[in-house]
């Protein structure tokens, strides 16, 4: 009985967030071509990402008391909210200024939301089920990262940016209906709450295995920074428009649909090093193939494949996570471990913007190529978790 309500509720949890994901998967396949028709070239898109990336990781330590003191679900809510109006205003007006200024405050309340669905959908899961049900979400998501970019790429190519700004107002404004609809409740709150960040994140950082498990989710963004920061920009700059730019940014999401459940029930049944490790190699063998081709379309065709070991990454390091806290520790310690996301990011536009100020773009590949391989080597000092070994 409780294992089928409790399934109902994730899925209530992915279907309303599905819409939410769907319209900010549109936005973000043409957000780094915005900025680069402000700014006009790949450095200063990367550099003002950065930015953007450092206010993030900041917010993630703001709202650790808030998240503790207050119900998940209306901090969910005023996040999604904030975007819905943010997209509204972009799509009828722009302006550099504009676009720095809601830029960040997305940024900060991205954080939000990121660190409150996280903890509503483990709080609706059984210890069992973790990586399981994290497979399922991030599935669904992976499904609006699949037909968002297409959507976007058309919408963007035939009718400009303002209308995509606007579909994803109308895909917000959906989501937020539907999560009022569904009444999905979590007020579960701390009554101790930690005040002192520095103490917070000094306890965070003092086991290994909460290190390390940072380190590996951090990597994907990592990752997705090439993807979604840079590749589009580089498709411009060959001379392509915004419907290859979707397209890709589509495609890309596949392998991690395809094999995200599958390798999410695979390593609670197995373990996750080995899922961790080989996906890490996969990403670093790529990249260095990357380096040598020329031709654009093999180019995108080998960073598609490379989906696949992040497929075997993304949303196992967040059950692996969820699986080595207790139930107390949720709420101080997810938003530390969420600053991953942005550090990881900020990792992957950073040194690629100041290396684009010197060398050429094939530049980035060895950068990403190194970390990966780093990434692989640290995984294997990971201690094994095995979910299927619990009562």
């Amino acid at each position: 009985m409780n294992r089928q309500r409790g399934l109902k509720i994730i899925e209530k949890i992915g279907i309303f967030y599905l819409f939410s994901s769907l319209a900010i998967s549109i936005v973000y396949t043409i957000w780094a071509v915005f900025l680069e028709s402000f700014f006009h070239n790949a450095s200063s898109v990367g550099l003002l990402t950065s930015f953007f990336t450092f206010l993030g990781i900041f917010s993630y330590f703001l709202f650790i008391p808030l998240v503790e003191r207050r119900s998940k679900t209306s901090l969910l809510f005023i996040s999604l909210l904030f975007f819905a109006i943010s997209y509204f205003i972009f799509s009828i007006y722009s302006n550099i200024y504009l676009v720095i200024v809601l830029g960040a405050l997305l940024t900060i309340f991205g954080s939000l939301r990121i660190t409150t669905f996280g903890i509503l959908v483990r709080d609706k899961t059984s210890d069992k089920n973790v990586s399981k049900n994290e497979g399922v979400i991030y599935t669904l998501l992976n499904l609006a990262w699949l037909v968002g970019p297409l959507i976007a790429g058309f919408v963007a190519n035939k009718y400009g940016f303002d209308n995509v700004f606007f579909l994803g107002f109308l895909l917000v404004l959906i989501s937020i209906i539907l999560f009022r609809g569904f009444k999905i409740k979590d007020n579960r709150k701390t009554k101790k709450v930690g005040s002192n960040v520095f103490k917070l994140i000094f306890s965070f950082f003092s086991k290994k295995e909460r290190v390390f498990v940072y380190i590996v989710s951090g990597a994907v963004t990592f990752w997705w920074a090439l993807i979604y920061i840079y590749i589009p920009v580089y498709i411009i700059e060959q001379g392509y428009g915004a419907f290859l730019i979707g397209l890709f940014l589509s495609v890309v999401v596949l392998p991690l649909i395809l094999f995200e459940y599958p390798f999410g029930k695979l390593a609670g049944k197995r373990g996750f090093k080995k899922l961790f490790f080989t996906g890490f190699i996969i990403l670093s063998f790529i990249s260095v193939l990357c380096f040598f081709i020329s031709n654009i379309y093999f180019l995108l065709s080998l960073l598609v494949l490379a989906s696949v070991g992040i497929s075997m990454i993304e949303s196992t390091s967040e059950a692996y996570f969820f699986d080595i806290i207790s139930k107390e520790q949720r709420d101080k310690y997810y938003g530390v471990y969420n600053t991953a996301v942005d550090i990881g990011f900020l990792l992957g536009t950073l040194p690629a913007a100041l290396l684009l100020l010197f060398f050429s773009f094939k530049s980035v590949f060895v950068l990403f190529a190194s970390f990966t391989l780093l990434f692989a080597l640290i995984s294997l000092r990971m201690r094994e978790v095995y979910e299927s070994r619990r009562k």
